[in-house]
């Protein structure tokens, strides 16, 4: 039997939890940045209106990470990130292809949706479906924009996962760095780090800009990073490959199996 049947609530969750962050994204866009909207006569600094994107997707990522889904899934939402586990031996081979065929499902999916409910507005050069592209500095430096927030958030992530006493707090301080990144780092390359986050927004806008940046960076982030995390003292430890661990849910990565109930 292949991993696909066993692990089929895990893929929809993947796909559910990215799906739900592109629905977000999509729509805090056009209140923030649609020129007609309120939001933007009311705040007319666009980096006070980032940092409101910044805090309103950092949100998203907790709900994603602490809900039933993300506990369920491990709230990768990311295949650099799932590539990177693998690369440390904490996911099974077998489980990628559906992690990223469900990371590149939600992402397209979530923008899909947003785009139904939210044209034409959704459409309009200041909001374009959301997607990201490189910043006025060039393509080089939303490279390095990618690879640089990527390898410093995977890292983060592998530093708290691998300590018992810090596990818990691995998505609110992700999502701290998130809302970090989206005020600051957003106008040099529109801040991805997840391919399947770029093309679920380039497919329906159209607009392959650069696409191979949002590809390739945040891979040589999270391969450097988990590189990196290899050659320390926790790079040795055991630990899930979950975001958050709960002993209540069943892990296809550990194989924990929750006690039956009583």
């Amino acid at each position: 039997m292949t991993a696909l049947p066993r692990a089929w609530a895990e893929y929809a969750a993947e796909a559910f939890g990215l799906g739900l962050f592109m629905v977000m994204a999509c729509t805090f866009s056009v209140l923030l940045f649609h020129p007609a909207s309120p939001a933007v006569a009311a705040i007319p600094s666009p980096p006070a209106r980032r940092a409101l994107m910044g805090l309103t997707m950092g949100a998203t990522l907790v709900v994603n990470i602490y809900s039933p889904w993300g506990r369920r899934s491990g709230a990768h939402l990311n295949p650099a990130f799932t590539l990177a586990f693998m690369r440390l031996g904490k996911v099974r081979p077998a489980l990628v292809t559906g992690y990223v065929v469900a990371q590149f499902a939600g992402g397209l999916l979530g923008t899909l949706l947003a785009a139904a409910c939210l044209a034409p507005w959704i459409a309009h050069p200041a909001v374009d479906y959301a997607t990201t592209v490189p910043g006025p500095w060039g393509t080089a430096a939303a490279f390095a924009g990618e690879a640089g927030i990527t390898f410093l958030q995977m890292g983060v992530v592998l530093a708290m996962v691998s300590r018992p006493r810090l596990e818990r707090w691995t998505g609110v301080v992700a999502a701290a760095l998130v809302a970090l990144y989206i005020t600051v780092e957003s106008p040099v390359s529109g801040m991805s780090m997840n391919p399947a986050r770029t093309l679920g927004s380039a497919i329906p806008a159209r607009h392959w800009t650069a696409l191979w940046v949002y590809f390739a960076a945040p891979l040589l982030g999270t391969f450097g990073a988990a590189e990196l995390f290899r050659r320390t003292p926790a790079g040795r430890a055991a630990f899930c490959a979950k975001l958050r661990h709960d002993e209540r849910v069943r892990c296809p990565f550990c194989g924990h199996v929750p006690s039956p109930r009583r």
